[in-house]
């Protein structure tokens, strides 16, 4: 008979994926829950389609979005939303992969956000086929979008993550 020997450094190999694994996962788990609680509290306190304003620029408003972010392929087609989840899926499971390789705070940071919206907007999104946003951002009478913190996650991640690659892209063009 064979046995399995475990050494002790590989038991510090598990729980330092252990740490690592739960760094990742509780600021994940934290965001999310923002988001959906929010979309929870939205849902139930605000009307569908009326505006309350908050501050001359931000207004809540109660709509529900079939597509991706800012509206786009928003045609209430469940088949169409049910594809948009599993690619969010492949992208998560892809960036997830970039967060384990990436060695710098920030971009690390930046891929917890991504991450943590793309989740939370793809929960909101399997019940129903919708996702819920209550954000309405505008200049006077002009609309801008609707959006919710998920999509405030991934689009502060990108802009994050863009900004540190592009700052390093051009620190290694200089030289």
């Amino acid at each position: 008979m064979y046995k399995r020997q475990i050494s002790s450094s590989s038991k510090g190999d598990w729980k330092f994926a252990g740490e690592a694994f739960i760094k990742i996962v509780n600021p994940i788990i934290f965001l999310i829950a923002i988001d959906l609680v929010a979309k929870f509290i939205a849902e139930e306190y605000l009307s569908f389609g009326q505006a309350v304003p908050l501050i001359p620029i931000l207004d809540l408003l109660l709509v529900f979005n079939s597509g991706i972010a800012f509206s786009i392929l928003d045609f209430n087609n469940s088949f169409l939303s049910f594809g948009l989840s599993v690619i969010g899926i492949l992208i998560v499971i892809y960036l997830h992969s970039l967060y384990k390789n990436e060695e710098s705070l920030i971009n690390r940071s930046s891929l917890i956000l991504i991450i943590s919206g793309a989740l939370g907007n793809i929960f909101d999104r399997l019940p129903d086929g919708v996702v819920t946003d209550f954000l309405f951002f505008h200049l006077g009478k002009t609309p801008f979008f609707i959006f919710n913190f998920a999509d405030a996650y991934i689009s502060i991640g990108a802009a994050l993550f863009f900004l540190t690659e592009f700052k390093k892209f051009l620190h290694n063009r200089s030289g």
